[in-house]
């Protein structure tokens, strides 16, 4: 099996967006070891619109497995993730406002897209309180957020490939869509919740949306000595309110 870092993947999946990468990402160390002294942990559970406590559980340690820390710098989870997918839930895209959603009702193909009944804020709360019921079931009453790194890995691999059915969230569609937010919370602005401190940006060398690069167009072959900006400043924190 190939390895590739989380810079690598992150700049191959930018072009790509292929999930199916991530087989060769789950090689970071045990879950519990991968605490960041770089960046705060994500806002407290008061904090979430959308998601309970269990549910904010889930998410984290999913994102601990999908975009880990490492000794390349902060990974999801303590760049905020859960808080921008968070926010997502809570939002247009999360009630599928400006979605199509009358039906009918027909198993679609990839290429068409998402085509379930189910809103995103509705996959996941389904999504992960099937995750936890399949967990319980086949771990002695522990649910994802307490299982150990590898068995959490196992568990995203059956779901990513198709192996593992859940009741009441089709498996598959459920990981894709948590790939895809996981990625984009690491890669948006931080205005949004997510890329805590340009995490994500700093990892690939994106610099942000400067106003001006004039003077280092022609500076072909010299580092950007610029500070990392966002739509929000250099503070790289979520927008208020």
């Amino acid at each position: 099996m190939e390895k590739i870092t989380r810079r690598q993947l992150l700049l191959r999946t930018a072009f790509t967006g292929s999930a199916s990468l991530l087989t060769s990402l789950f090689a970071a160390g045990p879950a519990e070891a991968q605490t960041n002294p770089l960046l705060p942990d994500s806002p407290n559970p008061q904090t979430y619109t959308y998601f309970n406590e269990a549910e904010i559980a889930f998410l984290n340690a999913a994102l601990a497995r999908l975009i880990p820390f490492d000794d390349l710098g902060p990974g999801a989870r303590e760049a905020g993730g859960a808080y921008f997918i968070d926010q997502q839930m809570a939002g247009p895209f999360g009630h599928a406002e400006r979605w199509y959603m009358q039906g009918p009702w027909q198993e679609g193909t990839q290429q068409q897209g998402y085509q379930l009944k189910m809103t995103p804020a509705q996959l996941y709360r389904a999504g992960i309180r099937a995750v936890d019921a399949y967990c319980r079931a086949q771990h002695a009453g522990k649910t994802f957020a307490q299982l150990a790194a590898a068995d959490q890995d196992d568990l995203l691999h059956g779901l990513e490939g198709g192996k593992i059915e859940l009741a009441d969230a089709p498996a598959q569609e459920f990981f894709n869509m948590l790939w895809q937010n996981t990625h984009e919370s690491y890669l948006a602005d931080p205005i949004y919740g997510g890329n805590r401190n340009f995490a994500g940006w700093k990892l690939i060398g994106f610099p942000g949306p400067r106003y001006n690069y004039v003077q280092e167009i022609t500076q072909y072959g010299k580092s950007y000595k610029q500070p990392v900006v966002g739509l929000g400043g250099r503070a790289g924190t979520p927008r208020k309110g």
